[in-house]
C-alpha cells in the first residue's frame, strides 16, 4: 500500500495532538489533585471536635470587627445549627466534615463551598440584608441528605 507523503505527515501530527492532549489531562489531573486548590488546611476527621480550631463551634468576633463562624458538617447536620451574625460586617466562615463531602450553600447568597473531611474550608462574605437565611447542604451525603440543614439569623447592629 502506497500513502502520500502528505498524508503520513498529516497523520503524524494528528498522533502527536493526541498525544499531547493526553499527556496535558494525565499532567493536570496528577499535578491538581494532590492537594485542593485553595486555602490548604487539614485536619484529622476523627479528631474534629478535639481539635481546639473546632472544639467550641459558633459565632466569635475577631479584633478587626470581624465575625468568624466556625461549623462541623456531619450526617446530616450542622454544629451549630444555628449562628446569629451582625448585617453589613464580615462573616469568615470556617468549616470542616467529620464524615463525608458535605456541600455549604447560604441560599439567596453567594457564598458557598464544598465541605472535604480532612480539610478546613474557608471564605469570608457579608450579609446585606438582616433576616434568617437557610444553610443548606448541597452536595449528596446520605439517605438524610434532604434533612440537613442550619440557619444564619443576619440582625441588625445594635
Amino acid at each position: 500500500m502506497n500513502v502520500d507523503p502528505y498524508e503520513k505527515f498529516w497523520m503524524g501530527m494528528a498522533a502527536v495532538i493526541v498525544a499531547a492532549f493526553i499527556g496535558t489531562i494525565a499532567y493536570t489531573a496528577r499535578a491538581y489533585t494532590l492537594a485542593p486548590p485553595s486555602h490548604v488546611e487539614t485536619i484529622d476527621p476523627a479528631q474534629v471536635m478535639q481539635d481546639p480550631r473546632f472544639a467550641n463551634p459558633g459565632v466569635t468576633t475577631l479584633r478587626d470587627s470581624t465575625q468568624q463562624v466556625v461549623m462541623v458538617a456531619m450526617r446530616y447536620a450542622w454544629l451549630p445549627a444555628e449562628v446569629h451574625v451582625i448585617a453589613r460586617r464580615p462573616v469568615r466562615f470556617r468549616l470542616t466534615s467529620m464524615d463525608v463531602v458535605h456541600g455549604f450553600e447560604v441560599a439567596g447568597t453567594n457564598a458557598n463551598a464544598m465541605v472535604v473531611p480532612g480539610y478546613v474550608s474557608q471564605f469570608t462574605t457579608t450579609f446585606d440584608k438582616p433576616g434568617t437565611y437557610l444553610v443548606a447542604c448541597n452536595e449528596f451525603c446520605g439517605v438524610g441528605h434532604h434533612t440537613m440543614q442550619a440557619s444564619i439569623v443576619v440582625e441588625e447592629p445594635r
